[in-house]
């Protein structure tokens, strides 16, 4: 099973104290095999998830859309727990049939959102994403639909106003957004406010997100929180479907299930929250124009991962590594056409020491950054602090 999921968010928490201590559980009157429409968590007295969608009362859709999840599996070939999931949206929409459900994921301490429609006189799922996110999809305020009309979001009761890209507002019925224009592979901003409740007493103005673009593949969940609006700069300019290749920052840290790689899974570099960028300096390669370096900063539910970005001076595509898990001392390898580099960056003290091999040309250096090329066979490099070395190889592609 994939390992487990870090403590939630203050807001989880007590969201979850106000589900206890109001005893909700499944509607009484439905049928115990069934899942439930709507789902059964309270802010005080506000109903976070009620049933939405014209179909949300009719008992055949109900059953139908239930046999798809009880048949569905996920990657790790885990199934959803049906009495704590529910169908948050059962309705028409662009004229057809679709139902959204918040599929808990015991085995996998995950959550999951699953996009059904209608097949002749069942139901069957067409989009299957994780929440990556700590805690449960319920207790998040925006969630991604996609629809033949465009990228749609489904808010909870919670969503007093959402905006959508160009911070235009979205239309919302039934919970629903009308569609808005996302690109395939381009982070827009989506924010909502969120009303005055008991776990939020002074509600909030600005609850920020980047939508990754509607060419984020399944099982990876497109939304990640923007609290700062940091997220926003460091993506500007970037292929949101480059950096979630296997190549990519976001997609590169493969997700292990037990001692193997899950390729079908959400990556463990995948993208949860708080997006930075910050610039190491200018690097001049060849004595061509200086080009813009910069290092991505994300969290994951894994922890915290970095990325490097090569932003060349004459416009054209940005050039990013893969991801490297957050240690003193980072390695990149950057693929810069006809140049491929090694980046290596660390907290300059002046108790640090970098030591490279014999005989390697030093492209860059300065406290706390050295780029070389990349070496045609395995090299080890080493930083001394105080207290400790850190060790990092290096292998070519």
């Amino acid at each position: 099973m994939t390992p487990g999921r870090r403590h939630g968010r203050a807001l989880t928490v007590l969201l979850s104290a106000l589900l206890a201590g109001t005893a909700c559980g499944p509607v009484a009157d439905r049928k115990p095999q069934d899942l439930r429409v709507g789902y059964d968590s309270l802010d005080g007295s506000l109903a976070v998830w009620p049933p939405r969608g014209d179909l949300s009362g009719d008992a055949a859709t109900t059953t139908a859309v239930t046999d798809a999840v009880r048949d569905w599996r996920s990657p790790a070939d885990d199934r959803a727990h049906l009495p704590s999931s529910g169908i948050l949206f059962s309705g028409r929409v662009d004229g057809a049939p679709v139902a959204l459900v918040a599929a808990d994921v015991p085995g996998e301490s995950a959550s999951w959102l699953l996009q059904l429609t209608r097949d002749g006189d069942r139901y069957a799922i067409t989009r299957a994403t994780e929440y990556t996110d700590p805690g449960y999809l319920v207790y998040s305020d925006v969630l991604p639909v996609q629809t033949a009309g465009g990228r749609r979001y489904l808010v909870s009761a919670r969503v007093q106003r959402l905006l959508g890209p160009q911070g235009r507002a979205l239309t919302v019925a039934d919970g629903l957004s009308a569609p808005v224009d996302v690109p395939a592979c381009t982070a827009v901003p989506v924010t909502a406010t969120l009303r005055a409740t008991e776990s939020l007493p002074r509600g909030r103005a600005a609850d920020r997100l980047l939508d990754l673009g509607t060419g984020t593949a399944d099982p990876r969940y497109p939304l990640v929180r923007d609290e700062s609006g940091t997220g926003r700069r460091a993506l500007t300019g970037l292929d949101t479907c480059v950096l979630a290749g296997d190549r990519g920052p976001f997609g590169s840290i493969p997700r292990r299930i037990g001692d193997r790689d899950a390729p079908r899974s959400v990556p463990t570099s995948w993208p949860m929250a708080k997006l930075t960028v910050r610039s190491l300096g200018e690097v001049a390669l060849g004595g061509g124009e200086p080009a813009e370096l910069q290092q991505l900063s994300w969290d994951t539910d894994a922890g915290t991962m970095t990325a490097v970005v090569y932003r060349p001076a004459d416009g054209s595509a940005p050039v990013v590594s893969p991801a490297d898990r957050a240690t003193p001392l980072q390695t990149y390898q950057l693929p810069v056409p006809g140049q491929p580099l090694v980046v290596l960056s660390w907290r300059a003290t002046r108790d640090s020491s970098l030591s490279v091999p014999p005989g390697t040309p030093l492209l860059v250096e300065r406290p706390g950054l050295v780029v070389v090329p990349e070496p045609s066979r395995s090299q080890t490099f080493s930083l001394a602090n105080t207290d400790k070395t850190h060790y990092r190889s290096i292998t070519p592609r």
